[in-house]
């Protein structure tokens, strides 16, 4: 078998696909959060915590998942995220309903890391198996990620509605064991004899990458962008409801956002491949910031349609971020130096739900949105090329 798959690097395509389908929790959290808020007697403001926590969890994690990743390969890291997946949803399965404060331990830390640690791995795995064709390895690999939202946001329907809230979390145990456990094993590194030739450029240690300027600008621009979709995907139902949405349309708009989510990662890695990753990174910040505009406005149907910008733009800029980052500081270790850069989003996901959950209004929540997209786009005018020339600008 590895043998014909090293002969058919499309398959690393397809591998990671599958896998990628669910570490989209985050982008589904609104089919959960009112469920948990029932099961569990919780507040609101703590389902946005949790969701938080789980966001950035999914940040801290790409470091030790990453180095895993870059130390034993592909597999390892995989494998152990697998692991802490299924561990958080049995744990949150178990819980009494007079604990549910328990979730943050139980929920959002293990499957947050557990995601950190298959999306660094499957991200880098691809890029190293497509070095002369990184925006398409990215691509494929982003719109997965963005139809994970849609397909988890069904699956959690069907087995809530079948077996209940803790009934789903056993069954999401079961699917990330079968189809990401099986999955994980087929992962591997190519030979180094194997290796697309890769334009020459940077090969930055982490070290190295911490010290630079351009790091403190990105990862900085990581955590701008978190607020145009992460401070409403939480409330998106209850919120599509109080602008006219039955609860079913309010649940479609999660479905129709993956697929905006989804288009936003396939078509702008490939974009920037041409046009280069600031140029289409600067441009996705600036749609942020407009299109939150409108969405502070948008009722009924409108609602859907916006988000689906927002969920377009916001998983386009994040999907330019593995290729952002083997530009700027190099291949070699890829999967740790990006989980250093992912540190943005656990910053940027943590803040600014503290600060918006700190004002009762949703207008200060798109306040929020606004001003941090147009504050990322003005970084990144001002980012530079690192030693080696390697950016596509």
């Amino acid at each position: 078998m590895r043998a014909f798959v090293t002969k058919h690097r499309w398959f690393f395509l397809l591998f990671g696909a599958i896998i990628q389908i669910f570490t989209g929790i985050p982008a589904a959290w609104g089919v959960f959060q009112k469920p948990i808020l029932d099961t569990f007697s919780l507040s609101q403001s703590f389902g946005s915590v949790l969701f938080a926590l789980t966001v950035a969890s999914f940040g801290i994690g790409c470091i030790p998942g990453g180095f895993l990743q870059d130390a034993k390969g592909p597999k390892a890291a995989g494998l152990s995220g697998v692991f802490l997946c299924c561990g958080g949803f049995l744990a949150s399965a178990f819980i009494p309903v007079d604990a549910g404060w328990l979730l943050a331990f139980t929920f959002s830390l293990p499957i947050g890391c557990g995601c950190a640690f298959l999306y660094p791995a499957v991200m880098s795995c691809a890029q190293k198996w497509y070095a002369d064709k990184k925006g398409l390895a990215t691509g494929v690999i982003g719109a997965s990620v963005g139809l994970s939202g849609a397909a988890l946001t069904l699956l959690a329907r069907f087995l809530q509605k079948s077996f209940g809230l803790k009934g789903c979390f056993v069954g999401f145990a079961v699917c990330f064991a079968l189809f990401c456990g099986s999955a994980c094993l087929l992962l591997f590194d190519p030979p180094q004899t194997k290796q697309p030739t890769a334009p020459k450029g940077p090969n930055y240690t982490p070290r190295q990458m911490l010290s630079s300027p351009q790091y403190k600008q990105l990862v900085a621009v990581v955590a701008l962008g978190t607020p145009a979709v992460l401070l409403f995907s939480p409330i998106i139902v209850q919120w599509g409801q109080e602008r006219g949405l039955s609860e079913g349309a309010a649940h479609l708009s999660i479905v129709i956002g993956s697929f905006g989510s989804a288009a936003g990662r396939l078509s702008m890695p490939a974009l920037s491949d041409r046009f280069g990753r600031r140029r289409v990174d600067i441009g996705l910040f600036l749609a942020l910031g407009l299109v939150s505009v409108l969405f502070a406005f948008a009722n009924g149907w409108w609602v859907v349609a916006v988000y689906t910008l927002l969920t377009f733009c916001y998983s386009g800029e994040c999907a330019l971020l593995p290729a952002f980052s083997t530009d700027l500081f190099g291949l070699s270790h890829a999967g740790i130096n990006y989980g250093f850069l992912a540190l943005g989003q656990s910053a940027g996901s943590l803040l600014f739900t503290l600060l918006a959950n700190s004002s009762n209004g949703t207008l200060f929540r798109h306040g929020l949105a606004v001003a941090s997209s147009f504050a990322g786009a003005t970084l990144l005018w001002q980012l530079k090329p690192t030693a080696g020339h390697n950016q596509r600008r």
